[in-house]
């Protein structure tokens, strides 16, 4: 690879690396923000739901947006805007005595700056990549570097927390400032073509794709959202567990998260250059993924004890690292670039949603079951495996796919 492709893959890299360190490393030092500031449990996942419903909301203007002004232009205020939110809670934590509202706040500042940017990578990687090898290895390397995020996030918000506990909320601006300056000293702007058309002509050609290609974009669109719920579902599973039933806390704790999520970010390299340019290949490894995910979930019921469980839970990630950048290239390669964006963040979006619905969901489930919630994973990961079969034909067969 040349150095200049290597270092505008480094730059866009940065982005979900950065983005989900942001969010994620909260996730562990939850119940210390609550007993230093006096919420409740529900009120401190608020600071994580936030978050993602407000991004979820935003994603598709933004995509829409950086179809008319480019990518660069977008991306650049909107990783600004997450390090401002996060500057805001920070300061929040620090010189308010009731600080909960002005961290919901600078969360919700957070995540409007997280759907200018994140949901445009797969379009930037599109852009900047003519070779559709070269998207498909670009493509595995972004999921690689959102999984290392969740990988490093457990580790480095416990750490980040035992030196004062809002040190985390003051991370997050330096990140978005080292991925802002890597983006606008790496990316080219001119590399993001743009649409002059009407919004007129081009929600009317948006509806016009919609309606002839419908039926593989259903699939895609809620493999994405089901594949976030059972991943994040289990994962919030996972770390109550390890305090409940096995007393296992810090450090230790954050290792063992880590190991499914290592695998999520290893299967997910592996894949992106793995599938290249081929659809058909696509295809059958997001079926293949989605299938291990579905299989190890319904292991789950029958199989307990924990290092059985951490080895489920690390073949279930295997098979969401490879299902990801498939998916991702299957949507990116077999749309008009000048909709491109839009497209792609309506398939982020779904993913925050995903995010945001996975957690509260298995959390009910596990109060009636736990083997009703792991059945439930089960056949959500089947219906897509359905969905991605019967909606998703090999080239051969259909033109577009």
């Amino acid at each position: 690879m040349p150095k200049s492709a290597f270092l505008s893959l480094t730059a866009i890299a940065s982005i979900p690396l950065i983005i989900t360190l942001g969010n994620s490393m909260l996730v562990p030092i939850l119940p210390v923000v609550e007993r230093q500031i006096g919420i409740s449990s529900f009120q401190s996942s608020l600071i994580i739901s936030v978050y993602s419903i407000v991004a979820a909301l935003f994603i598709p203007l933004a995509g829409l947006l950086s179809d008319h002004v480019g990518r660069k232009k977008v991306i650049l205020p909107s990783l600004a805007i997450s390090g401002a939110g996060g500057l805001i809670a920070g300061l929040a934590a620090v010189f308010s005595p009731r600080p909960f509202y002005m961290i919901l706040l600078g969360r919700f500042i957070q995540g409007v700056g997280a759907a200018g940017a994140f949901p445009l990578v797969l379009p930037l990687v599109a852009d900047v990549f003519p070779k559709e090898e070269d998207v498909s290895h670009g493509l595995g390397v972004a999921e690689t570097a959102n999984t290392v995020g969740k990988v490093l996030s457990p580790i480095l918000g416990t750490l980040l927390s035992s030196v004062i506990w809002y040190l985390p909320f003051f991370t997050i601006p330096i990140l978005a400032l080292v991925s802002l300056l890597l983006i606008a000293f790496w990316i080219d702007g001119a590399t993001s073509k743009t649409t002059n058309q009407s919004l007129r002509n081009f929600a009317k050609n948006l509806h016009d794709v919609m309606k002839r290609e419908g039926k593989w974009l259903t699939a895609v669109f809620s493999a994405g959202i089901i594949i976030m719920i059972v991943l994040f579902g289990l994962l919030v599973y996972l770390s109550n567990v390890l305090e409940s039933s096995y007393h296992i806390f810090g450090i230790k704790k954050g290792l063992l998260l880590a190991i499914p999520v290592g695998t999520i970010s290893l299967a997910s390299y592996l894949a992106g250059r793995f599938i290249g340019e081929d659809k058909a290949r696509m295809r059958r490894t997001s079926l293949t993924g989605l299938s291990l995910m579905g299989a190890a979930s319904l292991a789950m019921v029958f199989f307990r004890g924990l290092w059985l469980l951490l080895l489920l839970t690390a073949v279930g990630g295997f098979g969401i690292g490879i299902s990801l950048p498939s998916l991702d290239a299957i949507l990116t390669e077999s749309v008009e670039q000048d909709q491109r964006g839009t497209l792609t963040s309506l398939y982020s979006g779904m993913r925050y949603a995903g995010v945001a619905v996975g957690p509260p969901l298995f959390s009910l489930l596990q109060g009636y079951s736990v083997s009703a919630m792991f059945l439930s994973a089960s056949a959500l990961s089947f219906t897509s495996v359905l969905l991605i079969f019967f909606l998703i034909r090999p080239p051969q067969e259909k033109a577009c796919l």
